[in-house]
């Protein structure tokens, strides 16, 4: 899992959740894209790394969300299923 998706799963937010705080740091971007980013389909922008590290107040770094191969979480057998 990434370092991103972790993030929002620990916080309880939802994609949409995210979005929408991401749009309130004027940050225009959609579920999908954000979903593809998350599961690493997509690159990230560092303009949008910058919101994001804004939206988590610090609890992500910027190479957390553009290097995210290298942050990965293990997955238990639990997530893998």
């Amino acid at each position: 899992m990434t370092p991103l998706k972790q993030a929002r799963k620990a916080k309880g937010w939802r994609l949409a959740d995210l979005v929408d705080r991401l749009r309130a740091v004027d940050c225009d971007i959609d579920t999908g894209n954000l979903s593809r980013i998350e599961n690493e389909k997509q690159q990230a922008s560092t303009a949008l790394a910058e919101k994001l590290c804004k939206v988590f107040d610090g609890e992500l770094t910027e190479l957390h969300i553009l290097y995210p191969d290298r942050f990965k979480a293990e997955v238990s057998g639990d997530e893998a299923a």
